[in-house]
């Protein structure tokens, strides 16, 4: 009798294995791709001026050598994992006032990377909301080049990289089975001389139970002192992406 207990245990052992298997894994995944269309301000404060580079959302296109951006999110009951990644390459023209210069020539390699652990703190049918805590990782390469005019030309150049500790919250709205709306908003650096903040809001258009478009509007902002100079770098404007679930 012992005998047979033993084994009708060892199979129920066996045959939930799997299922408890399953819900410690049960792990939902979107990963997606977008187009970050933005209006660029770059600027760098040094003991001879300001140098500052502004490239217009109409223009913007026109002046990308490359770019690229996706983002990854991982979902467990109430925890997610969240990652988002900018890569950009501009380079723009601008003028400058005064009779000093004939103008500033602006170009950048700029990346960005965002990560972080979200938990869900309210949730039902119609909406939800996270808290997220992570970091902001920004490299870039800029070079200033102000033309001659009455002064003579100079060029100057900023290479650095650095992370920032950030907070922030995710909340997303049901409009009907179709439609939602997503709001994003973080904030870091917490420290003398860094800063960096954005906010993300979107359009979702649910396609089928795999794919998801959306549109909506981002601004990121950085700043940073370099060397005892203060560089900022803003970017702002639409953006279109699409999702895959699963």
């Amino acid at each position: 009798m012992r005998w047979k207990e033993l084994a009708l245990g060892l199979t129920s052992a066996v045959s939930m294995a799997p299922v408890a298997l399953a819900q410690q894994s049960d792990w939902s995944y979107e990963a997606s791709i977008y187009l970050f269309m933005p209006e660029t301000e770059t600027s760098l404060s040094t003991p001879m001026g300001t140098l500052d580079g502004t490239l217009s959302f109409s223009d913007a296109l026109d002046n990308l050598d490359f770019a690229f951006m996706g983002a990854f999110s991982a979902t467990n009951g109430r925890w997610s994992l969240l990652a988002d990644y900018n890569y950009t390459d501009l380079s723009f023209s601008s003028d400058t006032p005064g009779p000093a210069s004939s103008g500033l020539d602006t170009s950048f390699t700029t990346q960005y990377l965002s990560g972080y652990v979200g938990y869900r703190v309210y949730d039902d049918q119609a909406a939800n909301v996270d808290i997220v805590g992570g970091f902001r990782w920004f490299s870039t390469e800029t070079e200033f080049e102000l033309q001659p005019g009455a002064a003579p030309g100079r060029r100057t150049t900023v290479d650095s990289s650095w992370t920032d500790p950030v907070i922030g919250a995710r909340a997303r709205i049901a409009f009907s089975d179709k439609w939602s709306g997503t709001g994003f908003v973080d904030y870091g650096g917490f420290r003398s001389g860094s800063e960096t903040w954005q906010v993300l809001l979107t359009a979702d258009y649910t396609i089928n139970e795999r794919w998801l478009i959306r549109g909506g509007y981002r601004y990121i902002s950085f700043d940073h002192d370099i060397d005892g100079n203060d560089f900022k770098f803003d970017q702002s404007g639409p953006l279109l992406g699409a999702t895959y679930r699963f």
